[in-house]
């Protein structure tokens, strides 16, 4: 075994609820921790990317680990594995879980300061962590079955100016406030406008909007999700036209359907809009077609890596 495998020591543990790798061992996920003096902690200079796994595969692993090294040079952080070491360790976090579906993220933080060491984050130690707990989903199944009801917050997104969008981070301020007022409202979720009134994205999840037969999705103040990819791919394998354009409140609130997308639940369609009824308060038939076939790839192995159990 290389040293980002687990040991032999490791076989007795419970790894059920999740497997962690966290200060270069393997620990259940429970037991995880980072430094309160991580940067990453205190000041949320981190970075992170999550995949997921389904019937025992990674499904677009590559694409995962590509966003995640894009993401750690846009924040100047660099970590002593490379992208197959990353991997590997990601694999392992699963293989030890033995879970067949699952929520697996990478992380970097900044690190921890020095002792004397002047304020500078160029000379910290930049730390991964990865781990793989049972599946989640952002949107529960039975909601997306019936279609999710949304709201448009009064909160507005952060600056992209100030916080780069297209980088996954723990910048959730905004975010979680709009989750407070989605549940204030007795909603399901909501959707984020940016200073200028235009749409961008959800708490963890992209925003489609379906209009006279062509799937919308805003240009600007979003993650460009691994998913929100798919969903183009899946358009274009079913001959649904779709573009990446600003979209007003106001057309969201008009759309014939709206759906959201994200690893951590694929394709979920929305049913309301600010109390507004969409497609007879159901999932609308160009979403539910996109999520029957994000699944069916699924199924089929397509973009999958599979995991060797052992």
């Amino acid at each position: 075994m290389n040293d980002l495998t687990a040991s032999d020591a490791t076989a007795a543990t419970d790894f059920s609820k999740g497997a962690a790798y966290c200060n270069g061992r393997y620990v259940p996920a429970g037991e995880a921790s980072i430094s309160i003096m991580d940067w990453g902690f205190g000041k949320s200079d981190v970075t992170y990317d999550v995949v997921h796994v389904w019937g025992g595969a990674f499904f677009r692993l590559d694409q995962h680990l590509a966003r995640f090294e894009r993401s750690m040079v846009g924040l100047r952080m660099s970590l002593p594995y490379d992208r197959a070491q990353i991997a590997d360790i990601l694999t392992e976090c699963v293989r030890l879980s033995g879970l067949r579906e699952a929520y697996v993220a990478m992380i970097a933080t900044r690190g921890v300061p020095l002792p004397g060491m002047p304020r500078r984050p160029s000379l910290m130690q930049n730390r991964f962590h990865a781990y793989a707990i049972p599946w989640i989903d952002v949107i529960p199944p039975d909601v997306q079955e019936r279609g999710a009801h949304l709201i448009i917050a009064r909160t507005p997104r952060i600056d992209p100016e100030s916080v780069d969008p297209t980088i996954k981070n723990f910048h959730w301020g905004d975010l979680v406030r709009a989750m407070f007022e989605a549940e204030d409202a007795g909603a399901d979720n909501a959707v984020l406008l940016d200073r200028d009134g235009l749409v961008t994205e959800g708490p963890g999840f992209n925003v489609f909007m379906v209009k006279d037969g062509a799937v919308v999705s805003p240009d600007r103040g979003a993650l460009e999700g691994i998913t929100r990819q798919t969903v183009f791919d899946l358009c274009d394998a079913l001959g649904i036209r779709w573009e990446i354009r600003a979209i007003t409140a106001d057309e969201l609130r008009d759309a014939d359907e709206i759906f959201t997308s994200t690893t951590a639940g694929g394709v979920m369609p929305a049913a309301r809009i600010d109390g507004t009824i969409l497609s007879n308060d159901r999932p609308g038939p160009i979403s539910a077609r996109l999520k029957e076939t994000y699944w069916r790839w699924h199924r089929e192995g397509r973009d999958a890596t599979p995991i060797d159990y052992g």
